[in-house]
């Protein structure tokens, strides 16, 4: 892959000797979702990996980083990162605190560094995907490597979808 074609969080990588892989997919403008991703990777939903912004009363920004078939659970993020309560942030706050767009939020590279939640279930994979930092394209990272990269606690902090809007 062409030097220009990096992300600034591949980058980063990079710099501190990590190895991963840049994996391009198509990005559908309509389905950011990542079922999506996982359908275009050929790989199972439990290795794409989610970046979710929230905010926690006490902490102020965190980050949760949850396996695709499932959702975070925000009672079990406030508690692991010792908040009374956490809401999920206002989309149009994404950019100016992360610097990253909607379907394009990686966890490494972020503006400021927050506390970062990653799902347990990461570690039962030798890899796993998250944003690269752009819409359309993932890495291919090992857990405990993105895990010691960005400083994450690994945490219970997912449960499964609900079917609010499905019917």
């Amino acid at each position: 892959m062409k030097e220009n074609k990096k992300t600034n969080a591949a980058r980063l990588l990079d710099q501190k000797g990590i190895a991963y892989e840049l994996i391009a997919y198509p990005v559908d403008e309509n389905d950011l979702g990542a079922e999506h991703i996982a359908e275009s990777l050929q790989e199972p939903i439990e290795r794409v990996f989610k970046t979710i912004l929230v905010r926690g009363d006490k902490t102020g920004p965190i980050i949760g980083v949850v396996p695709g078939n499932l959702e975070i659970v925000l009672k079990s993020l406030a508690k692991a990162s010792q908040n009374k309560s956490v809401e999920t942030v206002p989309l149009k706050e994404l950019q100016p605190l992360t610097g990253y767009i909607r379907g394009g939020c990686s966890p490494i590279g972020l503006k400021k560094p927050f506390p970062i939640f990653i799902h347990e279930t990461a570690l039962q994979f030798d890899f796993i995907y998250v944003s690269a930092g752009v819409r359309g394209m993932q890495l291919k990272i090992s857990p405990k490597d993105l895990i010691q990269t960005v400083h994450a606690t690994v945490a219970a902090i997912a449960g499964p979808k609900t079917e609010k809007g499905k019917y």
